[in-house]
């Protein structure tokens, strides 16, 4: 039986425990899901590069989130905030979710049986050689998840799979696999819980090294940030302040012609930013 289905003797009780019990026991549980990423790091960063160096090589690649059920919504989680973070395009963006967007709301779960649509979404995909697509099943068996993935593999894009059992069909379907041993859910099964936590944490990892070997960060700073509010406006100029070792007002009036365009306020307006070669250690990538 998959680790992720196994009905563990350490959980037989749980909802005989005292409030404060049961919920430190979720936690060590879920302490035990985050234990699980440090073995993999090397593999998440081997995934990372090779899916910056594809989508580095073809301006137009995508980043393809492939599921079903929670795997799916933490995909588009995922997807979605690329964009305000670090500037990453919408149209470089795609998902192949089981039971298609409205799963993302309410439950499809025979959806991720359903092998003919995961074929019929990713052809509508038009997936290419640019793309690199990310499949996520906690089980490693979903049909869904397996064959978007062998549709894009076939179709000459890069794949990633992560899933939390050894030895599953997903993980020897793709050129990356990510093996998340987060072992048995402290309710039979639930894997939105340990599992799901493993996976989202494998996610950031995964999208940040990849924006960053893209050049979309310089200092720790998100130098792509979409400004789209006046949260994020204020975080724009307080990466010019930064960045050009400047003052708020010239980082606000560099940003004011710049259309709010925060490396170009960054080395033109707001001052010299140092280039590569003249800095030793984090010269901006841009």
């Amino acid at each position: 039986m998959r680790k992720t289905e196994e009905f563990s003797e350490t959980y037989r009780d749980l909802e005989t425990r005292e409030s404060p019990e049961i919920l430190n026991t979720i936690l060590d549980a879920q302490e035990r899901g985050l234990a699980a990423l440090r073995p993999v790091v090397p593999a998440i960063a081997a995934a990372a590069d090779a899916a910056a160096d594809v989508l580095r090589t073809h301006p137009n690649g995508r980043l393809i989130y492939a599921g079903a059920g929670t795997s799916a919504r933490l995909g588009v989680q995922d997807g979605v905030e690329l964009v305000p973070t670090f500037g990453w395009p919408e149209a470089r963006l795609a998902y192949l979710i089981a039971g298609g967007p409205g799963a993302l709301t309410r439950t499809a779960e025979g959806a991720e049986d359903n092998v003919e649509q995961a074929m019929a979404d990713a052809r509508a995909l038009s997936l290419c050689e640019g793309d690199v697509c990310i499949s996520l099943s906690a089980s490693g068996v979903t049909p869904y998840a397996i064959a978007a993935c062998n549709a894009a593999r076939t179709a000459g894009a890069l794949t990633i799979g992560i899933a939390n059992n050894p030895d599953t069909p997903l993980l020897f379907s793709v050129d990356h696999a990510v093996l998340l041993e987060s072992g048995p859910e402290p309710i039979g099964g639930s894997t939105r819980m340990t599992a799901g936590t493993a996976q989202k944490v494998a996610l950031n990892l995964f999208s940040t090294l990849t924006m960053i070997r893209l050049g979309r960060v310089y200092r720790g700073m998100m130098v792509d940030v979409i400004p789209s509010n006046a949260k994020l406006r204020k975080r724009a100029v307080r990466i010019v302040v930064d960045g050009a070792n400047t003052d708020e007002a010239t980082a606000r009036a560099a940003l004011d012609t710049t259309g709010y365009q925060v490396k170009t306020g960054h080395s033109g307006g707001a001052g010299n930013v140092p280039r590569r070669g003249t800095r030793p250690a984090g010269d901006p990538p841009w």
